[in-house]
Formats: C-alpha cells, sequence, structure tokens
C-alpha cells in the first residue's frame, strides 16, 4: 500500500506516519532506495488504526508504544495500561472539575456545579525523614510533615541547602491557608513565587526543586516544581500525582526514550523548572485532589524516587507500618547495598484519619 493509501485507511495522515516513522512507532513495510517513498502492509492497518485510537484520547506517544508492544503478546497487560492511563485522566480532570466549580460558585453564584469545603472532618497523622545519604558531603535536601502541609524540597548548587530552606520557609508561611479550592490554588502559587524571590536573595546561584501540599480537611492541594514527586496510595493501589521537569520526561514524553532508558540517562537530574530567583520564575504545576479516610500521601525528593522502582515503594507504603515507620523503611531501601544511597534522601508519609 502507498503511503496515501494507508493513511486513508488507518484514519492517519501522511504526517503522521512519517512522524511515528521517525520514532520507530510504525515503520514501513518498504522504502524505496531512490525515492524514499514509504510502502506499508495491509497487516499493518490494525497497529495503525490502534495508535489513532490511543492518540485521539490523548494519550502520549511513549505510552502508546508500550501499548502496542503489549497488543502484539499480552492484550490483557495492553489493556490494563489503558485503563491505568484513563484512570489518571479522570483523576486530573476530577481536580480541574473541582477548581471550575469553586470558580463558578465564587464568579457567578450558586449552581449545579457548586461545591464548598468542608470544615477539616478527617486529620493528617504525618511523619518526616531527611538523610544525607553514603555520598553526598551534605544534606541539601528539606522536609516538612504537618497536620496541614506536606512538602519536600531538593536543594541544588553551592548553597543548595540555604535554597531548600528558604523555599520551605515560604511555603509554611501559607499557613493558615484559605478554604476555598481557587483561593488555596491562588495561595498556593503566590507562595511558591515567592519562594523563588526567598530562594534567589538567600542562595543566589543555586536553587531548589519543590513538591508541597497543603490539607484542607478533605482534599490535598498540590503544588509541584522540579523532579520530586508525589503518589497516593488508595484501596492499594499506588497512583503517582506528579510529572518530573526534567529534559529526559520530555523526551520520554515524545517518543524519543522509553522509561528503562531515561531511568539511567546521564541527563536525568537535568532540570527544566527550578526555583532560582530567574526573571520570571517557574510556573508550578497546581492540582486539587479529594482525600479519604485510609487514602496514604507520599512525597519524597528523587534520591528515593530515581533508585527505587515504584513496585518496592509501593511494597513498603502498602505493609500498613504507621508514618513514621514507613519513612524510614523507605529510606532504608535507598540506602540498601547496591543502591548506595548516591543522593540525598528526603521522604513524607501522611495518612487521613478520621
Amino acid at each position: 500500500m502507498t503511503i496515501g493509501e494507508f493513511a486513508r485507511a488507518s484514519r492517519l495522515s501522511a504526517k503522521a506516519l512519517r512522524r511515528y516513522d521517525e520514532l520507530g512507532l510504525l515503520t514501513p513495510a518498504r522504502v524505496d532506495a531512490y525515492s524514499g517513498y514509504r510502502y506499508y502492509a495491509g497487516a499493518q492497518v490494525e497497529r495503525a488504526r490502534l495508535v489513532a485510537w490511543l492518540r485521539r484520547i490523548g494519550m502520549p506517544l511513549a505510552e502508546v508504544r508500550d501499548v502496542c508492544a503489549l497488543h502484539g503478546t499480552d492484550p490483557g497487560a495492553a489493556a490494563r495500561t489503558v485503563r491505568a492511563y484513563w484512570a489518571r485522566v479522570e483523576a486530573e480532570t476530577a481536580a480541574r472539575r473541582d477548581l471550575a466549580a469553586s470558580l463558578v460558585d465564587r464568579l457567578g453564584g450558586p449552581t449545579d456545579m457548586t461545591t464548598t469545603m468542608n470544615a477539616r472532618p478527617y486529620g493528617l497523622l504525618s511523619a518526616a525523614l531527611s538523610e544525607r545519604g553514603r555520598v553526598r558531603a551534605s544534606n541539601q535536601d528539606r522536609a516538612h510533615a504537618g497536620p496541614r502541609l506536606l512538602a519536600v524540597a531538593d536543594g541544588y548548587g553551592e548553597a543548595g541547602e540555604r535554597a531548600a530552606t528558604a523555599a520551605l520557609a515560604e511555603i509554611e508561611a501559607l499557613l493558615p491557608a484559605p478554604e476555598r479550592p481557587g483561593d488555596l490554588l491562588n495561595a498556593l502559587e503566590e507562595g511558591v513565587r515567592r519562594a523563588d524571590t526567598a530562594v534567589g536573595a538567600a542562595a543566589p546561584g543555586s536553587g531548589t526543586t519543590l513538591t508541597a501540599g497543603v490539607w484542607t480537611g478533605d482534599r490535598l492541594a498540590l503544588a509541584h516544581v522540579g523532579d520530586g514527586r508525589a503518589y497516593l496510595l488508595r484501596d492499594g493501589a499506588l497512583r503517582r500525582l506528579t510529572r518530573d521537569h526534567t529534559v529526559v520526561q520530555e523526551r520520554v514524553e515524545a517518543g524519543e526514550l522509553d522509561p528503562a532508558e531515561a531511568a539511567a540517562h546521564p541527563d536525568r537530574a537535568l532540570l527544566l523548572r527550578a526555583l532560582d530567583g530567574a526573571d520570571g520564575g517557574p510556573v508550578p504545576d497546581l492540582t486539587l485532589y479529594e482525600g479519604k479516610p485510609g487514602d496514604r500521601w507520599l512525597l519524597c525528593t528523587d534520591g528515593l524516587s530515581a533508585v527505587v522502582p515504584e513496585a518496592e515503594l509501593h511494597g513498603v507504603l502498602a505493609a500498613g507500618a504507621g508514618p513514621e515507620d514507613t519513612v524510614r523503611a523507605l529510606a532504608d531501601l535507598a540506602l540498601a547495598d547496591g543502591r548506595g544511597g548516591p543522593d540525598n534522601v528526603s521522604c513524607v508519609v501522611a495518612d487521613v484519619v478520621p
């Protein structure tokens, strides 16, 4: 089939087919050695249509590649991957819905979408741990666990510890925070802006990542800049809530690297966003998540997430120990022989309790 015929049969444009060829996602059956013209086999139509459907639901190219690879060998695993992706989309949509409802309430009065914040019906039982690790000369991480604020910061540069300390101080100054979702997210965004300014003043030439959550009693408002991470353990399933702001992550999402290659890439820690006091400042990712008793939140720096697979994090978080024992067990995973604690390790674990 010519590329035009194949495009019509697969419902993909010729431009998209050329792009997927470059990424190794949908390679032509034959390429003319003289003209470079692409030809496809009829048997490739099913894979092409699968790619089209997955892209139509917004799945990133790297995940499309994983689903296509699984489809040929383990269709059940392919289906589970799509289901997990869509659960993540629905959770993110729910967070945006809550914010939209708050805006409707604030701007236009009561509607069917109107929602109000409960008066802190649930509490947080939390613990934090930050360790130097076995390689670094000092600990430039900072972590905070309280009844309303959870945060981790990973400083870098000559004055990284001052950068991380200054950032957390500005976020702590948010408390008591507003209750309404829109006001709370606005306050978090302003807190990140002030933290960026404070880092520039306290540690010029250095910087820090920041992942911070403010608990309202039934929701966690999350602000994220850099490559720290936040996870939610609910009903036995662990879900990652944040996206790494790194060069390598962008390449993964573009389909240029697979996750295994990204984990070992020499530029893995090269940040696209951080708090460093530079002109303009970073734009934080801001999200709002509903919470319920039994939920467990994890915030950590990349000293944990970069060396411990998510399956092992899941195992420790789901083991049933309290937050203090759990943060100790998580840090021990990063410090274990064979991993050696190559970076500072910080984590916060918080349980939602009546």
